[in-house]
C-alpha cells in the first residue's frame, strides 16, 4: 500500500488512517510469503493441554475451533522505542512536508500494530537534542497518548534547529531500557561529522539494543537531484544559506557525494548487524511493517 500525501489534509484522521493501513497489510499478509507471521492472533497464544482454561478464549474457538488464551501485558516480550527526526531537513519538501508526514504516518501504523501484538512502544521526537522521550508501554491508553504527539506533530511548524542524531542516538542508548528494539526515522543527515554519526550507531547496538533504520529521503530530488536544467535556488532548511544555480551544472558531482554518504551509511550498518531500509517517502508501507515483523520474529 502506497502513502497519497497530498491526499492526507487533517491530523484527526491519524488515528483511522494508521488502523487502514494496519489492516490493509495484514489482508496482504496472509496471501504473501510472510504468511507465518502471527498478526490476527498476536494477542493470543495456544492453549497447552493441561493448564488452566481460566484465560480460555471461547469467541476465538468459536470461530476456529482452536483454543487460544488470552496474553495479557506481564507477557509482553519485546520493548520498542521508535525515534522520529524532527530537524528541519525532514520537513522537505516544503511544499508537502513528506518526510515527516511520512515519518509520522508509519510511525502510527507501527504503534497500532505493536500494540494489536501485546508489544511495548515508545516515542522518541529529536532534532539538535531529545524533545519528547515517552516511557515504553503497551496499555491503549498509551497508544492514544503516542498518537495524539505524533497528531500534534503534523500541526507543529518547521523548528529552528540544527540535525545533532549522533548525540542523540548516543544518549538514547543510555538512557532506554537494554534490549529494545529501536526503529529510527532520519535522513541521517547531522551536523557533526560522519564518523560521530557512525559510532552512535555502533554504541546503540554495544549497549543490547536491536535497531532498525529507515533512511527517509525524497529520492528523486535528494539522491537523483532531478531538478529542470534552469536556474534554481536552493535553501538551507537548517542554516539558511541560499544558493542560486543550475542543476545541470552540479548534478554529478552532486550524485557522486550523495551514494558516497547512502553507501558508507549502508555498509556501517552492516557491520553492526543493523537493518537499514532504504525508504523513498513514496515507498510501499508494507515493507516497513514486513521489516518490523522479521526484526521482532528474530528477537524471540
Amino acid at each position: 500500500m502506497r502513502l497519497n500525501l497530498d491526499a492526507i489534509h487533517q491530523p484527526a484522521s491519524l488515528e483511522l488512517l494508521a488502523r487502514q493501513l494496519v489492516e490493509g497489510f495484514i489482508t496482504g499478509l496472509h496471501k504473501s510469503p510472510y504468511h507465518g507471521f502471527s498478526v490476527e492472533f498476536a494477542e493470543h497464544r495456544l492453549y497447552n493441554e493441561g493448564e488452566s482454561t481460566r484465560h480460555v478464549d471461547w469467541k476465538v474457538y468459536a470461530r476456529t475451533d482452536r483454543l487460544f488464551t488470552k496474553r495479557y501485558e506481564e507477557e509482553t516480550n519485546m520493548r520498542c522505542l521508535i525515534a522520529i527526526d524532527t530537524s528541519p531537513s525532514m520537513f522537505y519538501p516544503t511544499q508537502n512536508l513528506a518526510k515527516i508526514r511520512f515519518s509520522i504516518i508509519v510511525s502510527a501504523a507501527l504503534i497500532t500494530l505493536l500494540n494489536r501484538q501485546r508489544d511495548a512502544a515508545g516515542l522518541c521526537l529529536f532534532s539538535d537534542s531529545i524533545r519528547t522521550l515517552t516511557p515504553v508501554k503497551s496499555t491503549p491508553t498509551h497508544r492514544e497518548k503516542l498518537l495524539i504527539i505524533l497528531e500534534n506533530l503534523l500541526k507543529e511548524p518547521m523548528p529552528n534547529t540544527q540535525s545533532a542524531v549522533a548525540g542523540v542516538l548516543h544518549e538514547v542508548a543510555e538512557k532506554i531500557h537494554k534490549r529494545s528494539l529501536v526503529v529510527i526515522f532520519s535522513d541521517m543527515f547531522d551536523s557533526d561529522n560522519t564518523e560521530e554519526l557512525f559510532k552512535s550507531l555502533q554504541h546503540l547496538k554495544h549497549n543490547k539494543h536491536e535497531v532498525i533504520v529507515f533512511h527517509v529521503m525524497d529520492h528523486a530530488s535528494e539522491l537523483r537531484f532531478e531538478f529542470e536544467d534552469r536556474p534554481v535556488e536552493f535553501i538551507d532548511l537548517e542554516g539558511g544559506q541560499k544558493l542560486k544555480l543550475n542543476p545541470a551544472d552540479v548534478r554529478e558531482h552532486y550524485r557522486l557525494e550523495a551514494d558516497k554518504f547512502y553507501n558508507a551509511l549502508k555498509m556501517r550498518c552492516n557491520q553492526y548487524k543493523i537493518d537499514f531500509v532504504p525508504t523513498d517517502v513514496q515507498t510501499d508501507v508494507n515493507t516497513i511493517l514486513q521489516t518490523y515483523l522479521i526484526k521482532r520474529a528474530r528477537m524471540k
